[in-house]
């Protein structure tokens, strides 16, 4: 006879949660590391109780923002490899809702959060209860349907039985490397309190192992044909390096071939910034160097990469004569895009598989051509010294110099953390990157408000770490709350607050679209009714110490020094503020090298618009399709 256990829905929700593990390469690890979480009258008597009843088996964070939450949870996975992530419980109504931008951003970058949002009563005893979205056409249908386009796995438990085949169904997903992202399990709130006799079956330590998938040997030869056949072959390495621990696998097989390597927003870091095949970022916010690299490739080699319209400059950019396409993906749909060949499998088994197969061969780019990117190389990294390089150190700092003085104090030990704005770009062109998972840039999503969320994420799951959120004021305004979680943990997070006084990258984009940097500006409403009075007296370092952190202020260049190094030791929560020098420009960096597509007005009487169309025409044109 099966021996059972009574608990509700949410005591035996939780400790199962406790009991699941992932194992890859031999290394085991507890898959929910932990549970964050807001109570309302739909989750605090289920959830909540079990919680408390289980405190000893499942950590609890106490979140001020649900979105925040997700974003937290997001952080954590992805410095954990995708092996270990954090749950994610709310009420419902607002609450539930709120968890939606977070899964998006979670699913979309293919980072695992379990989201746990409560949900109406399943047996309806009163009708609509307080929260409830009334649907006429379906009496099945709650606010948290607005989980099910952005989530991976959506299941409603609406029955205690159910919940065994949801959660075994949800950890899957989770540990799949191709599927993950967010999982939503609806919780009505009758449900989670109710009663059932669990098998203790249900509460055994289960492992789940994350594959590493090895190539087929057809697609493998066609890859290792393709290679061979090319002179001016280019690695673009995306988001799959890093989610594979494949960084070594891929120095060993550009140290072997003499390709460069160019890299994604997510790919950034795979190879350290010094390594000889490191051409730096490409695509729209890429380096000269490895943009020009890829106008003239003959071979592009994605590795773990979607291929997004900022890394092919909107299908502008890969235009070389016959230029053809291997992409080395462990997710089939992506292993297809472009037309190209696919190579199905993970990254660092294939590229590992890929240098033993061209050794055979010994295939080497010609020397010419290393002679080239390498001396491109050499002349882009001057230019990053020069933007880096403050002459004047009792002035205030351009954004670029900001930069330049994080990176004149920080080692391969610090974590930089950034999602939106005009940073992304300057990170891109110009960030060093001295570490695998130094470089951890939010842009599947780029979404206002990440940095400072995910940096509590990120140092809870290296606590021994100085992690850095990099946020411009747009962002900081968008989502500061975390702060006071972090101050209350004891969370040694450090945030960089650039003051520019406002949307400043939008507005650079409005400029050039013909928008005319129109309600993008931090201002005072002047009498034409535009937004183009003096800057608004908003003290964010003040708000920041109000929400409990110690903050820095710097004025000038050598201020902002003193002020980044003081932050860099310290071992309580610390935001060092800096107000830019170009308050009206987004940043002073070497100007984009590659085109990106927003499309223009057709029609304008403006002239700024009309412009701006005239040079739109002329971009479009040189697109490419690749059939």
């Amino acid at each position: 006879m099966t021996s059972t256990t009574r608990l509700t829905v949410a005591q035996a929700l939780v400790r199962f949660l406790a009991a699941q593990y992932t194992e890859r390469d031999g290394v085991r690890q507890r898959l929910i590391g932990a549970t964050w979480g807001i109570f309302g009258h739909g989750n605090v008597a289920g959830l909540g109780q079990a919680l408390v009843e289980y405190a000893d088996v499942m950590p609890f964070h106490q979140g001020r923002n649900e979105q925040s939450m997700v974003h937290a949870a997001v952080g954590y996975a992805r410095q954990s490899n995708r092996l270990s992530t954090h749950a994610v419980t709310t009420s419902i109504g607002p609450g539930a809702t709120n968890l939606v931008t977070g899964a998006a951003l979670a699913t979309i970058n293919h980072l695992p959060v379990l989201l746990l949002p409560g949900d109406i009563f399943a047996t309806r005893p009163a009708d609509p209860v307080l929260q409830q979205l009334e649907v006429p056409y379906a009496g099945d249908v709650s606010v948290n349907d607005t989980l099910r386009p952005v989530s991976r796995y959506f299941d409603r438990v609406t029955r205690p039985e159910a919940l065994i085949p949801a959660a075994l169904q949800a950890m899957r997903v989770l540990t799949d490397p191709v599927e993950t992202g967010a999982v939503t399990l609806a919780l009505p709130q009758d449900v989670q309190a109710e009663a059932y006799d669990w098998p203790d079956e249900f509460f055994t330590e289960r492992t789940w192992v994350v594959r590493r998938p090895g190539a087929d040997s057809t697609e493998l030869a066609e890859a290792v044909r393709a290679i061979r056949a090319s002179r001016r072959p280019l690695v673009v390495a995306g988001g799959g390096v890093h989610h594979s621990r494949a960084e070594e696998a891929l120095a060993e097989f550009a140290e072997a071939t003499g390709i460069p390597v160019a890299s994604t927003q997510a790919g950034k870091g795979s190879l350290r910034h010094d390594h000889p095949q490191d051409v730096g970022g490409v695509g729209h916010t890429g380096t000269a160097t490895a943009d020009e690299l890829a106008r003239t490739a003959d071979l592009v080699i994605g590795v773990g990469t979607r291929y997004t319209d900022f890394t092919t400059a909107s299908n502008t950019l890969f235009t070389g004569e016959g230029v053809r396409f291997l992409n080395l993906n462990i997710a089939a749909y992506d292993g297809h895009k472009l037309a190209g060949l696919p190579l199905v499998a993970d990254a660092r088994i294939a590229l590992t598989e890929l240098t033993q197969s061209l050794g055979m061969h010994e295939y080497r780019v010609p020397d010419a051509y290393v002679t080239e990117y390498t001396e491109d190389k050499e002349r882009w990294e001057q230019r990053v010294d020069a933007c880096y390089e403050a002459d004047e150190p009792d002035v205030r700092p351009t954004q670029p110099q900001v930069l330049g003085a994080l990176d004149a104090i920080v080692d391969e030990t610090d974590v930089i953390i950034n999602a939106a704005g005009s940073l992304p770009g300057d990170l891109h062109k110009l960030w060093r990157a001295r570490s695998r998972d130094q470089y951890h840039l939010e842009y599947g999503y780029s979404c206002m408000g990440y940095e400072i969320p995910a940096a509590l994420g990120v140092k809870l799951a290296a606590p021994d770490r100085p992690v850095w959120a990099l946020v411009g004021d747009g962002t900081y305004l968008m989502m500061p709350t975390e702060i006071v979680t972090a101050v209350q943990e004891g969370v040694a997070i450090k945030i960089l607050l650039v003051q520019n006084h406002g949307y400043a990258s939008i507005g650079g984009l409005s400029e050039e679209t013909g928008g005319e940097r129109y309600g993008t500006a931090y201002r005072y409403r002047s009498e034409d009714g535009t937004f183009t009075g003096a800057p608004l007296p908003v003290d964010l370092a003040a708000n920041a110490a109000s929400l409990g952190m110690r903050v820095l202020r710097a004025k000038t260049v050598r201020d902002l020094r003193a002020a980044l190094a003081e932050a860099r030791a310290a071992d309580t929560p610390t935001c060092v503020y800096v107000e830019t020098q170009t308050a009206d420009t987004v940043s002073g960096p070497p100007p984009a090298q590659a085109w990106w597509d927003v499309p223009v007005a057709e029609t304008a009487t403006r002239a700024s618009a009309v412009k701006a169309r005239e040079l739109y025409e002329r971009h479009v044109s040189t697109r490419r399709r690749h059939l």
